[in-house]
């Protein structure tokens, strides 16, 4: 969806996907993009393997060459702290830091514009359960930052909720989604979403936190994090 703008110019495109052609809704999408007069290609690739990654990089024609990045993938394996185990550990941070850490280290030669990773709101505010998922997407945020004092271009978008749901949110029980609204967070629509994009981009920060917040459910007060952004009214007694 990101590309499918015009905004950015962008008319070829590589998708890397561990299934490939056959990932849900990605025939679709090139029909798409292709009406829209982009040239997209589709390779099965696992980018937390590095040797896979790197040759489907090598694929990349020189007379067209890499110019930006955008990493989506991610994993979610639910639980408190004390249940973690180091296997379970590493099947969320594979997709995410394993898998940025490599497209890094392999496009550290190549003349980028952009580098985008989709993190997640859980590694900046914390979310109940998910201690690897934030984690692994702390990670995310930690890196785009060394890549900034490298003088890399990085930014990491701490995603909150989207009302469209996707491969880690289709599972959500009403239970979930009640709590988090508890929490003061509404979910995003397309059309907020890629606003948000485009509008974080635009800071040249490492991190930004493209989340729907509803302040007004922080009626006892708001979570430390945030308090400078809600102004606390005395109640009385």
């Amino acid at each position: 969806d990101v590309y499918k703008r015009q905004a950015y110019g962008v008319r070829r495109l590589l998708v890397l996907s561990r299934r490939g052609a056959q990932s849900p809704g990605l025939g679709e999408l090139v029909t798409e993009l292709a009406e829209q007069g982009a040239e997209t290609t589709v390779l099965a690739c696992d980018v937390s393997e590095r040797q896979e990654l790197s040759e489907a990089l090598a694929t990349v024609p020189a007379e067209y060459p890499l110019r930006a990045v955008v990493h989506t993938a991610g994993a979610l394996d639910d639980g408190l702290l004390e249940t973690l185990t180091p296997e379970r550990l590493r099947a969320v941070l594979r997709p995410k830091t394993d898998a940025v850490t490599h497209l890094h280290e392999l496009t550290r030669g190549r003349d980028l514009s952009a580098f985008v990773v989709f993190s997640s709101a859980a590694g900046v505010l914390g979310s109940a359960g998910q201690c690897a998922y934030s984690a692994a997407n702390a990670g995310l945020d930690a890196l785009m930052a060394r890549r900034r004092r490298l003088g890399l271009p990085g930014t990491s978008l701490a995603w909150g909720l989207w009302e469209r749901q996707s491969g880690l949110t289709a599972e959500l029980a009403g239970a979930d989604l009640r709590r988090m609204a508890r929490g003061g967070v509404r979910p995003l629509s397309d059309e907020d979403g890629m606003a948000l994009f485009d509008a974080a981009l635009a800071t040249g920060d490492a991190l930004a936190v493209p989340i729907h917040l509803d302040l007004a459910a922080y009626r006892d007060g708001p979570p430390p994090l945030l308090r400078s952004l809600v102004r606390a009214r005395p109640r009385k007694a």
